[in-house]
């Protein structure tokens, strides 16, 4: 035999056994790597997907918290996991937050995984205990200027979106602030309810009974937009900051190698939840808006949009790990 046909022969069983792998695809449980501590922003929308994405591949999805260094060791374990299908990774603005603040990682933030689409989008939301004297975001801006350094904000860690919306709120308003990482949003979301920090900016989901219940109170939302779960509450931007802007989203990757027939297979299952009304109403409850790209290409061309974005928006907050 021509040693080229030999090849041509060898690529056509690969193929073929790729294909296989993919017609087959799940044939056990698959893994959702959340970064993130649970019940935050990022746990709450990954605990919905997974139950419907449960039902309609026929095997359990289920939810693997792996919080600290700003999603770092959550992204470490996927990027290192087998490109099989069965572990992925939630990712959302900290991942590339994360990618400009720390000097060194482990992984490429963009070519070690494989894209496969957007899940939600959502701003964030200034909060504050009801115990600081403050009702507005411009009676926090003078506050702080009165007692620079004096007050503290809470972030569910170094690299964290949460950390990121502080810092360039604190950078445009002309302020000092001192920041408190947490490791993940449940341990800094317990501190501002009990009041030892008095400031926050955490995600939508998981605040929504807080605020409602007066055990936290709501002074601006960091989107271009009002919530439509918080309608009264205004963005940063009315509130007297112009031109801030941070908005949140959340997507699902996979590691690098996985076989496209799995990522399509993936995107597919994935769109055909997110477009159940169910889903978005859940999402909404929870202070997300369900978002998602109609291919996984395009979703790969906004994180590379995003890369430079969250990047150059480290570079301008002033923003350092410490």
């Amino acid at each position: 035999m021509h040693p080229s046909v030999g090849g041509l022969l060898v690529f056509a069983a690969l193929v073929l056994t790729v294909q296989a792998h993919a017609q087959n695809y799940p044939n056990r449980p698959v893994r959702l790597v959340v970064p993130f501590s649970p019940g935050g922003a990022a746990d709450v929308p990954g605990r919905i997907l997974t139950q419907k994405l449960s039902d309609v591949l026929g095997h359990q999805v289920v939810v693997d918290n792996r919080p600290g260094a700003g999603s770092t060791i959550g992204a470490d374990s996927v990027a290192k996991a087998p490109p099989d299908g069965y572990t992925l990774l939630m990712i959302s603005n900290t991942h590339f937050v994360s990618a400009a603040l720390y000097k060194k990682l482990p992984y490429d933030s963009l070519n070690d995984f494989a894209p496969v689409t957007q899940v939600t989008s959502a701003p964030n939301v200034i909060v504050v205990h009801p115990s600081l004297p403050v009702k507005t975001v411009k009676e926090l801006i003078a506050l702080a200027k009165a007692k620079p350094g004096k007050i503290d904000y809470a972030s569910s860690g170094n690299g964290s979106t949460q950390h990121l919306t502080g810092a360039l709120f604190i950078k445009m308003a002309g302020i000092d602030m001192t920041h408190i990482p947490y490791r993940g949003s449940g341990p800094a979301t317990a501190d501002l309810l009990a009041g030892q920090v008095t400031v926050g900016f955490p995600g939508i989901a998981g605040m929504l009974p807080q605020i409602r219940a007066g055990k936290l109170r709501a002074l601006a939302v960091t989107g271009t937009k009002r919530s439509t779960e918080l309608a009264d509450v205004p963005t940063v931007a009315e509130a007297g900051v112009t031109g801030y802007d941070v908005t949140a989203w959340f997507g699902i990757t996979a590691p690098k190698g996985v076989p496209r027939e799995i990522v399509l297979k993936l995107h597919a299952e994935f769109l055909r939840v997110l477009k159940s009304p169910d889903v978005q109403r859940l999402m909404l409850n929870a202070g997300q808006e369900v978002v998602w790209q109609e291919t996984s290409e395009l979703f790969g061309e906004m994180l590379k949009i995003e890369a430079a974005k969250w990047a150059r928006m480290v570079k301008e907050s002033g923003a350092q790990v410490n």
